[in-house]
């Protein structure tokens, strides 16, 4: 495709990723009571243990046009969600025409499964919730006499980013399978990058989990490393099946400095 081409199809799949997200947005405001209190639920969880301590922690709107702030961004939080499969899809259905016919069957199933661990990372993040807030929580030196009122706005942004790092976190691996299907890197290369591989996960929990508490750490470091090697797992399958299939083309043994197979000069083909 031309530059505008492209330009063209990328506003096209934006329009109809966009349209999702605010018509399950638009949707979710029918229950909104619901989910406010599904958002508020881990928060519940520890201001009744402080209550029992003598202790309070209390959620709070700090301005008169909070409430519908809030309610705007918890719509939109469940839509970006509901929709992530609509989007998704639209990510490679734009990648989609540069791929030939067997690496687009391949990025259909990467939506197919990548949507079910977006959606499953936020659900770990989400049991992991109350463990984060009763750590950061925890650090008040005397909860009898000094309470913690935390703005909802402040709350609801530390939700959200638990959500979406737990879910892209869930998703990188898929992929690592994508790029080892069209070609780009092998299981072996993967599995031989696994020092690389922990030392990189543990800095990324450490960095993108909002609380920085050893539980939630943990809770993200873990689930990744198994799928990082579930991942491994498949490319090395691809990898043989590929080798199996066309056993001229396996070059997995070769040196980095060994001359290529391919011809040094093009050769002269007919015009039918």
């Amino acid at each position: 495709m031309p530059l505008m081409e492209h330009l063209r199809e990328l506003r096209s799949r934006v329009t109809i990723a966009v349209v999702a997200i605010v018509a399950c947005s638009l949707g979710s405001a029918f229950f909104y009571d619901d989910l406010f209190q599904f958002v508020v639920a881990p928060f519940e969880t520890i201001r009744e243990e402080y209550r029992a301590k003598g202790g309070n922690v209390t959620l709070n709107f700090g301005g008169i046009g909070d409430p519908f702030t809030y309610a705007l961004k918890i719509c939109a939080m469940a839509g970006l969600f509901i929709a992530s499969p609509v989007w998704m899809y639209q990510l490679w259905a734009f990648v989609a025409p540069g791929l030939h016919r067997r690496e687009r069957r391949w990025g259909l199933g990467f939506v197919v499964v990548a949507a079910p661990l977006f959606l499953g990372g936020a659900a770990l993040a989400y049991l992991f919730l109350p463990k984060g807030f009763d750590l950061l929580i925890g650090f008040n030196p005397d909860p009898g006499r000094v309470a913690n009122i935390i703005s909802l706005n402040d709350y609801l942004s530390f939700v959200l980013r638990m959500f979406i790092v737990f879910g892209i976190a869930f998703v990188m691996p898929v992929f690592l399978v994508l790029l080892n299907l069209v070609g780009v890197v092998s299981g072996r290369a993967l599995l031989k990058a696994w020092r690389g591989v922990i030392l990189g996960t543990a800095v990324f929990a450490a960095v993108a989990t909002p609380s920085g508490d050893p539980y939630t750490m943990t809770a993200l470091a873990v689930p990744m490393l198994m799928l990082f090697y579930v991942a491994v797992g498949i490319c090395l399958l691809a990898d043989r099946r590929r080798r199996l299939a066309s056993p001229d083309l396996d070059y997995t043994g070769l040196s980095d400095d060994e001359a290529s197979t391919l011809e040094p000069a093009p050769r002269q083909h007919d015009e039918d």
